[in-house]
């Protein structure tokens, strides 16, 4: 693979990213919950950051900014949401493309958690940086978008090939499983949360995870055959809605 990714924690429950073009040396930072650990890590590495890439406007997600690019220099890359809240140097949309050296990455509109969330996906190295739009077992909450719109997105990410790992931005399954068993209950589901609970045990990150594992055992994915509703935006929100009031 010509694209390492290095990943972090940071914040109470956040990771954070630092992915590296290993032909060109370029580096990128996938948001920027937090300056100092990723300025920190950075120069640990002795990987300079030359890009941000801002997956939205959440103060955990761009609030750093201002502070890795004043340490580094770097562009700051991001949607048009972005700039209302945060430093942005370039906009980008739906159908633009971002390189960090040689590694080529398509935006995806993934509005829902926020109106205009974008993902980043380099199809050359079978990865996506999804944000706080799909997470394993769960996906993010509807703080601007509509469940129609959400699940859209969701499925856009869902055509993707089985193989792309999905990097997103917070450690949520275990508490996103507990959910996902009360609405789901596949075998595939329920072997998968053994392996969830014993790697949460050992410290380990549950993340990434595969768009394949995902389309299995994902409850907000499989909406439409865990419900009775005929519109699977109506089944996806009917989900979402319990998750939303899930008190496990």
């Amino acid at each position: 693979m010509a694209l390492t990714v290095h990943q972090f924690p940071c914040l109470s429950d956040n990771y954070g990213y630092l992915i590296r073009d290993e032909a060109s040396g370029k580096v990128a930072a996938i948001d920027t919950p937090e300056a100092e650990a990723i300025i920190r890590e950075a120069e640990s590495l002795g990987w300079p950051i030359d890009y941000v890439f801002n997956t939205h406007w959440h103060p955990d997600h761009a609030g750093g900014n201002e502070a890795v690019k004043a340490r580094f220099g770097c562009e700051l890359v991001g949607p048009e949401e972005v700039r209302a809240h945060f430093p942005v140097d370039r906009i980008v949309a739906d159908g633009d493309t971002v390189e960090l050296g040689e590694t080529r990455f398509e935006v995806l509109d993934t509005g829902g958690h926020t109106t205009g969330h974008v993902c980043y996906y380099a199809p050359g190295e079978a990865t996506v940086f999804v944000g706080d739009t799909l997470f394993p077992l769960g996906c993010g909450r509807l703080f601007e978008g509509t469940p129609r719109q959400m699940w859209a997105s969701l499925s856009r990410l869902a055509a993707l090939p089985e193989e792309t790992m999905a990097y997103s931005a917070h450690e949520y399954t275990l508490s996103n499983g507990r959910f996902a068993v009360t609405v789901d209950s596949s075998a595939a589901l329920a072997e998968r949360m053994k392996r969830v609970e014993a790697a949460r045990e050992r410290g380990e990150p549950t993340v990434p995870t595969t768009i394949g594992e995902e389309r299995r055992t994902n409850p907000f994915l499989r909406a439409p055959l865990l419900s009775d509703r005929a519109d699977p935006a109506e089944a996806f929100a009917e989900i979402r809605a319990a998750k939303d009031n899930f008190k496990g």
